[in-house]
This record gives structure tokens, sequence and C-alpha cells, in this order.
């Protein structure tokens, strides 16, 4: 009997098998094409007249003399200075993750614990905040950011994308403290924890998984900003996403425009490297919900 039920669902499992196959090849083409045409000349990776030159690399081993070149990355990184873009970005990343997982922490915590109908509410109150566009956010700032001269800096970057992300860091935060019994708080005070003591000692190792989980999406909000970073950073300040559109917007004309496609490939593989260090925890994270008993 249970070889003919296995039998009767090999139809279905390979079906299942050969459609994640298929969806993760169109998926992750775009990227590895585009890794691929980093080390191409323009005229391969762009060719009009045959699109096989961007795999057979013609004019690129007529250009330099290899099938394969670095000229893309080398004008990022050394001739445009993308290295310095690179860390600005790091910056504000980090900054804006420290300071929201802080805030979130602390705050998802007291609201998940309260027994007051306001910590409803400030969560209701969080959720629009965080609904609304960011462009209508930054907007309203602006003028005050030029007046007291702080427009164009780092700083008041992060401080707009903690704003920003803190709704998200504590609706978050906060599902996670839920699916936290109450009685490991009561049971590490009764023996001698103060509240700090014992949210510090009991309930964050508990729940580490999901402030990993958290702090990846802060990272990802922050990392990949457009709008709040091209709006207020000045451009020797500015974060690699702007910069890479500036690269797309200018040098096309220069006949340069490799140089944004190596940044593109420099900008998506610490997501992946990222992505790869923390599966286990951002797992985890994801299916906190078990943690309950």
């Amino acid at each position: 009997m249970a070889t003919k039920a296995q039998s009767r669902m090999t139809p279905l499992k390979l079906f299942s098998y050969g459609f994640v196959a298929l969806w993760l090849i169109i998926a992750a083409f775009p990227f590895f094409w585009t890794f691929w045409g980093s080390f191409k000349v323009q005229a391969d990776f762009l060719s009009k007249a045959d699109w096989m030159n961007a795999l057979t690399g013609a004019n690129t081993i007529e250009q330099t003399g290899s099938a394969f070149t670095g000229a893309g990355y080398h004008g990022a990184w050394v001739l445009e200075d993308f290295w310095y873009n690179f860390k600005n970005t790091g910056i504000v990343v980090f900054f804006t993750v420290l300071i929201s997982l802080t805030f979130g922490t602390l705050g998802g915590y007291a609201l998940a614990r309260s027994g007051f109908r306001y910590a409803f509410w400030i969560l209701m109150a969080a959720l629009v905040f965080r609904a609304m566009p960011h462009m209508t956010l930054v907007s309203g700032y602006l003028l005050w950011f030029f007046e007291w001269n702080v427009w164009g800096i780092l700083p008041t970057t992060i401080i707009v994308l903690v704003a920003i992300n803190q709704p998200f860091t504590l609706w978050m935060l906060h599902s996670f403290f839920k699916n936290i019994p109450k009685d490991m708080d009561e049971s590490a005070m009764v023996d001698g924890c103060t509240r700090f003591q014992a949210f510090r000692h009991v309930i964050v190792p508990v729940m580490w998984p999901g402030v990993i989980t958290t702090g990846l999406f802060s990272f990802l909000l922050a990392y990949n900003d457009f709008t709040v970073a091209v709006m207020l950073l000045s451009e020797e300040n500015e974060t690699i996403i702007p910069a890479i559109n500036s690269f797309m917007g200018t040098t096309q004309i220069e006949g340069k425009v490799m140089y944004a496609v190596a940044a593109v490939v420099s900008a998506t593989a610490p997501l992946f490297v990222l992505i790869l260090f923390f599966q286990r925890q951002i797992v985890s994270g994801l299916t906190a919900g078990a943690v309950k008993g």
C-alpha cells in the first residue's frame, strides 16, 4: 500500500521539483547574466548585432586580448571611487540597524508585556506611519534640514531611516515577544532578577533568531534605499544605490556603462553572503511562532 501511494505521488513531486527549478533559473538568470557581462566590454554586453557576443566575448578579445576583463570593476572602484560610496553605505546601514534594533527590542518587549490598551493604539499609529510613502515623510522636513544646515550629511539620513524603519521593527519584534510565555519573565523575577535582567538574560537569548531576522530586514531597508538617500545626501556623501544611478545617468555618454554593471554586481554580492551566513537564524526567526511552552 505504501509503495502504491508513493508511486502515485511521484508525478506530483516531479512537477513540484521541476516548477521550483524553473522558477529558480528564471529568478537567478538576471543576476548571473549581469555577473557574466560585467567581465565584458560594452560592445559585447550591449551588442545589438549579435547577443552571442556577450557569451563569446568577441569584442572583449579584440580589445583586451582575453575573453574576460576587469576594466569595469577597475573603473567603478578606482576611477569613480565607488569604494567611498560603499563606505558611506556601511556607516548608514550599521547605525540604522543598531539604533532600530535597540529601540525596537526595548519597545517591542514593553508593548508585548503591557496590559494596557494604549499598546494597541501605539502599534496602529506605527502601522499608519510605516504605510506612508517615504517621499511624503522626507519632503515635509526638507526645509528644516536646510535651515538647520544638516542636509547632505550621513547622520540626517540615518535618523530619517531609523524613523521610517522603527514602526516595522516594533511590529515584528512585538510579535516575537508575544510568542514567548510571560511565565519565563515571572520565573526569572521570582529567582531574584529585575525586570531588565529577566529581559536581558532570559528573554533576549530565547528570541535571538527574531532579532537577527528583524535586523536583516532593517539592513535591507537601509542598504537598498534610494528615495531617502537621493533626497537627503549630497553628491560627495552618496550611498551605493544613488551612485549606481549616477553611473547609469551620466556615464552612458562616455561609453562607461560597464562601470555601472560592475557596481551592480558589487552591491548585490554582499546580500548573497549575508543570506548564506544567517540562513539558519532567518529560518528560525520566521518560524518563531513555534516557541510556545
